[in-house]
């Protein structure tokens, strides 16, 4: 539990960032499904070379990497907060170990 108390608008305004950062990612997920099977239908009309794999394995890790920081690094998130927190009590403890 952080030792602030965070404002109900504060509040707000971050499930609704994190709320808007996840729906950016399903958009991205859905975008990338349909494109790839639309590739990989029309890789195996044209025959040859399954050449619709390239593209799906470079999107996919874009896709991931956004995943990564909009559920894992993203604002909110534990990880991140307690990154933040621990920062936060350093810099306290600097400021009033030198400031008085």
């Amino acid at each position: 539990m952080n030792s602030t108390t965070i404002s109900d608008e504060e509040l707000d305004r971050l499930a609704r960032r994190r709320a808007a950062a996840k729906l950016g990612w399903y958009a991205h997920a859905t975008v990338y499904v349909l494109v790839n099977l639309f590739l990989f239908v029309l890789a195996t009309k044209t025959g040859g070379h399954r050449w619709s794999v390239y593209p799906a394995i470079g999107w996919g890790l874009g896709l991931a990497f956004h995943g990564i920081g909009v559920f894992i690094l993203g604002p909110g998130c534990s990880m991140r907060e307690n990154m933040v927190r621990r920062e936060r009590e350093r810099l306290q403890r600097e400021r009033h170990g030198s400031g008085s």
